[in-house]
């Protein structure tokens, strides 16, 4: 049974969720993304240390496609092979996030906790990507904050929420999020996915009450939300 000992629902108004789909499909294409997004990820590091580059989501998803796409074993993901006198097939490739599938519980999970929250997506991918997201998948946010994710970035979500920070909890998948987040005094909840922390970090992390670093593991949105339904109606 999951326990929220270090999590009080009557106190939380706000869910933030990190929003950044990747989809599932061969194991050439996972690996395709991998490498994709590892390329983003360096792009966004380099960045936030001071060096060049765009701080445009958008923008950064179309330098970095290029490198993987040269590569003969991903041919028949981009069809550079065949086209490379053309313009670049692998243009179409960036708008792959925008209509990326949502797990399972997603929608109906987000739906459920809804009914006693805010949930808001928070997320370093483009204003125009998470609402296509949201407009393809119908995901019932409340809200779209867009910006690079660093301790500044959740202060300016509190602020205009209008809330202090404790009664904000913060929803990812990434442990590096959710360190960040707890450092601007949110809440935090992880979720394990598949496509997202690696294994071992997945199978590491634990709750506060359990001696670890985030104030609960949840296995997927619809138990997040049976447990804020249960907490609200007890």
């Amino acid at each position: 049974m999951t326990s929220t000992e270090h999590l009080d629902f009557h106190e939380i108004d706000a869910c933030l969720f990190d929003v950044f789909a990747k989809d599932c499909f061969s194991k050439d294409a996972v690996d395709f993304a991998e490498e994709w997004r590892a390329g983003y990820y360096a792009h966004v590091k380099n960045v936030s240390q001071g060096g060049e580059g765009t701080t445009n989501a958008d923008i950064m998803q179309r330098q970095v496609i290029p490198p993987p796409c040269t590569r003969p074993m991903f041919d028949h993901i981009t069809d550079t092979g065949r086209y490379a006198h053309h313009r670049p097939r692998w243009s179409h490739l960036e708008d792959v996030w925008g209509e990326s599938d949502p797990y399972e519980d997603t929608i109906p999970g987000l739906t459920e906790l809804k009914r006693y929250v805010n949930i808001l997506a928070l997320s370093n991918g483009s204003f125009r990507l998470l609402l296509d997201l949201a407009r393809n998948q119908d995901v019932p946010w409340d809200g779209i904050f867009s910006s690079e994710l660093n301790k500044k970035v959740y202060k300016s979500a509190a602020y205009h929420l209008s809330l202090p920070p404790h009664k904000i909890a913060m929803v990812a998948a990434h442990r590096f999020d959710l360190i960040a987040a707890a450092s601007a005094g949110f809440k935090t909840i992880y979720v394990p996915r598949p496509a997202e922390d690696s294994r071992e970090i997945r199978e590491s992390m634990r709750s506060k009450k359990d001696g670890g670093e985030v104030d609960l593991v949840v296995k997927d949105f619809e138990e997040l939300a049976r447990l804020v339904r249960e907490a609200r109606e007890s």
